[in-house]
């Protein structure tokens, strides 16, 4: 997908498609005005017939608008212009590229970059357009024997800004949108990935990967043998029923001053958690392929750091491991020993994660980080208590918890 940003006229543009916004009950937004006044009143008097309300995520294509150079206007309802938020923004995007891509239009020109978004401005709006289209149009197909796409896809959309002097906030916010949805990308793409291929040396030679592409990226690989040596046994007894070995990625991103406090993230990279001993139902055990969701974020967010070449230092690990039943497995009733020295009764051996966690947690302290924070799939009950789209958050300092929750 190709994003620019322009400021013009709506009248002037020749596109395949101008989209402009409509407010609820069946109000023009400022440009929808200026193409109906150009048009003889042709969008004003289709919404007086009632075939848009405005109401939010609501649709109507046009074709051959009377005195308008682009070829289809697709008018796209926005709600009430006083409550529109960043979640209905970004759920108004979405719709509108859905919409785009089954039209045939392979380029579009888009005015809702200049709609009222309560406390936002330009840069934000450019940048969460970007970030919401990629993320709409992201499908993992890789590995389909036949993959089905649409005929005309979408190819090329051109964001509109009010005026010239915001061109370059345009177009940083561009930058920014793709480094962070080129991130995202690719921690969808490795967690969707299935177990037979992305296992913990998988995990090792994307991080691997990284630091070939990136100057400012280093990375080291903890191997078992390794892991003896520092004492790491709950995160060895985890892996021990698996024939894959069990490796920690760790990614040094080094983009601030030297000797500066690193940020450290810490993924549980569980390529696949079948619960060990104490063995998962089969509903559903499948999905256990994503118990390497926090390392996938992980390693999403170093890829976009060194995109963005942000001034800071970060320290990302993916604690790749495999927990599986065995003759070698560990077993509920084992005590094992930490690399902090703590001793640890196994109850079940489904609770494997914090086993992992706990080691990749003391293994960062030699880096006196300013803060850190670990990403994982830890536990089903947290869905059960929040359901699919909040996300459990635990801290024992408030003020990075709001920084969080802020972000």
């Amino acid at each position: 997908m190709e994003f620019s940003v322009k400021s013009g006229s709506p009248e002037k543009q020749r596109s395949a498609c101008i989209v402009v916004g409509v407010y609820e009950p069946r109000r023009l937004s400022a440009v929808a005005e200026q193409l109906d006044e150009i048009s003889g009143g042709y969008i004003s008097n289709l919404l007086r017939r009632g075939d848009l309300e405005g109401k939010s995520g609501q649709m109507l294509l046009l074709h051959q608008v009377p005195n308008i150079l682009s070829e289809r206007v697709l008018l796209v309802g926005c709600g009430k212009e006083r409550e529109l938020d960043e979640r209905q923004y970004r759920q108004i995007i979405s719709k509108t590229i859905n919409t785009l891509n089954e039209t045939g239009s392979m380029e579009a020109v888009c005015f809702l970059s200049e709609l009222h978004v309560k406390g936002r401005d330009t840069y934000w709006k450019v940048r969460q357009a970007v970030e919401a289209t990629q993320d709409c149009l992201y499908s993992f197909n890789s590995l389909k024997t036949r993959k089905e796409e649409p005929r005309r896809p979408l190819r090329k959309i051109v964001l509109n800004v009010p005026t010239r002097r915001e061109l370059p906030i345009g177009e940083r916010a561009i930058s920014h949108g793709l480094g962070i949805s080129a991130g995202i990308k690719e921690c969808k793409d490795v967690a969707n990935l299935p177990p037979n291929i992305c296992n913990p040396a998988y995990l090792a030679d994307q991080a691997k990967a990284l630091a070939e592409k990136y100057e400012h990226i280093s990375t080291k690989i903890v191997d078992e043998a390794q892991m003896q040596e520092l004492g790491m046994g709950s995160y060895l007894a985890v892996g021990r029923g698996s024939v894959n070995e069990s490796l920690m990625s760790v990614i040094h991103y080094n983009g601030g001053d030297k000797g500066a406090a690193p940020i450290v993230l810490v993924g549980k990279g569980l390529t696949f958690d079948s619960g060990g001993i104490s063995l998962k139902p089969g509903e559903a055990m499948d999905e256990m392929k994503y118990d390497m969701g926090g390392a996938a974020g992980v390693l999403g967010a170093m890829h976009s750091l060194a995109e963005l070449n942000l001034p800071i230092n970060v320290i990302g690990v993916l604690a790749g491991c495999e927990n599986m039943p065995d003759a070698n497995a560990y077993r509920p009733g084992d005590i094992l020993t930490t690399m902090s020295g703590q001793t640890v009764e196994v109850l079940n051996t489904d609770a494997e994660g914090r086993l992992v966690l706990c080691d990749a947690l003391t293994y960062v302290e030699q880096f006196e980080p300013e803060l850190v924070i670990d990403v994982a799939t830890l536990t089903g009950a947290c869905v059960i208590a929040l359901g699919a789209h909040a996300t459990g958050l635990l801290s024992n300092h408030n003020p990075l918890a709001h920084e969080l929750l802020n972000a």
